[in-house]
């Protein structure tokens, strides 16, 4: 695996056509993401779609991840398409893989739509992984 990038928090909350967002009312804590967000991510890349042999983080799909300073995890991610067949399981298997990181206390994760996702936000090891090149 790649070393992985650590994504920063948006000051904005995600556009997602009304739906409420469980995570827009939690507040980045900076030390608490520091400590926690490279494990999160380590464990959110070893999620994969099941359609595209390459993890979810390496593929762009996560935007954002919250820590707060209770140790709850905001994950804010898209799918590759709104019509996904794997719609119904990735969002449980990311709050699932956050959850599962020693010292968090909850997991929220909530997916949306803006900005859309496409190849450009793909890592250039997952671009090179499907020759894309």
């Amino acid at each position: 695996m790649t070393d992985l990038p650590i994504i920063p928090t948006a000051e904005a909350a995600a556009q997602t056509g009304g739906t409420k967002l469980e995570t827009a009312g939690m507040v980045n804590d900076p030390d608490r993401n520091a400590a926690l967000q490279p494990e999160i991510v380590r464990e959110l890349s070893k999620v994969f779609d099941p359609e595209i042999p390459v993890n979810i983080y390496e593929l762009g799909l996560i935007y954002e991840i919250i820590v707060d300073a209770s140790n709850a995890v905001g994950i804010r991610m898209t799918l590759t398409a709104p019509n996904c067949p794997a719609a119904q399981i990735l969002p449980g298997q990311v709050k699932a893989a956050a959850a599962g990181v020693a010292g968090v206390t909850e997991a929220k994760v909530d997916v949306v739509w803006e900005p859309p996702w496409d190849k450009d936000r793909m890592s250039e090891a997952a671009k090179l992984q499907l020759g894309m090149f």
